[in-house]
């Protein structure tokens, strides 16, 4: 049974105020580095990140759309804020603030994508959680992942245009 098959466990990780979880991914989302923090937080080996893509760590409480808009936002060059929650190796779950930026050569070309992640507020958690939860309603109504993904998209676009926000900007009000 792979480390994705494992059950979720309920137990909640965290990790101090103070420190980041960064990781390192090339532009297919495989990790190329992940710091201490990361392996502890997500009870991985640096052998079993390295080269795997970064979805090792995706919790199925987190909407697909979520993962479309970041990953939208830093293929077209630009810098995304977002709460992530993850799953780590044994099933057990951590809450992010996660700072997604693509990293570029000399010539302006993206080349990697770069991750830091901080701790977030718990009351923000609990908010993000409700709203992811409606997302993952919506996506699981759907006859297929890609309806699902596109309808929540649209539920989650319909959601911020009528507060008159971006995502980001909502992130930090919440």
């Amino acid at each position: 049974m792979s480390s994705q098959d494992k059950s979720l466990t309920g137990v909640a990780r965290t990790f101090g105020e103070h420190e980041l979880i960064v990781s390192k991914t090339d532009l297919h989302g495989k990790i190329t580095y992940a710091n201490d923090v990361f392996l502890r937080v997500a009870q991985y080996t640096e052998e079993e990140l390295l080269g795997s893509p970064h979805s090792i760590v995706r919790h199925p409480h987190m909407p697909r759309c979520v993962y479309k808009l970041l990953w939208d936002t830093i293929q077209g060059g630009n810098e995304i804020f977002a709460y992530v929650v993850n799953r780590s190796k044994l099933g057990d779950h951590y809450w992010v603030l996660a700072h997604v930026t693509p990293s570029f050569d000399i010539g302006g070309n993206i080349i990697s994508y770069h991750s830091s992640r901080r701790k977030p507020d718990p009351g923000a958690c609990q908010r993000i959680e409700e709203i992811y939860r409606s997302l993952l309603d919506i996506e699981s109504r759907a006859a297929d992942k890609a309806t699902g993904m596109a309808r929540s998209t649209e539920a989650l676009v319909k959601f911020l245009n009528e507060r008159g926000v971006s995502y980001e900007e909502f992130v930090f009000t919440v």
